[in-house]
């Protein structure tokens, strides 16, 4: 799970500008904001370069995965 529409919504951004400063479709980063999809890597280290976030920022940790 993925945190790109908050973020976008914290910062007044709309998913179509997004998806201008990727390059891709408005598909695709709607697929991604709605956790539909989870980009790979790159892109999601790109995603945060553009809303400059870390891109741990952009993950939701999972339930029971303490690292304690």
């Amino acid at each position: 799970m993925n945190r790109i529409k908050e973020i976008l919504k914290e910062q007044g951004r709309s998913q179509v500008w997004l998806a201008e400063k990727l390059d891709m479709s408005y598909l695709a980063v709607t697929r991604y904001c709605n956790n539909k999809r989870q980009p790979n890597l790159d892109v999601l280290n790109k995603i945060a370069e553009i809303l400059g976030v870390d891109n741990r920022d952009l993950l939701v940790p999972l339930k029971g995965n303490d690292t304690k």
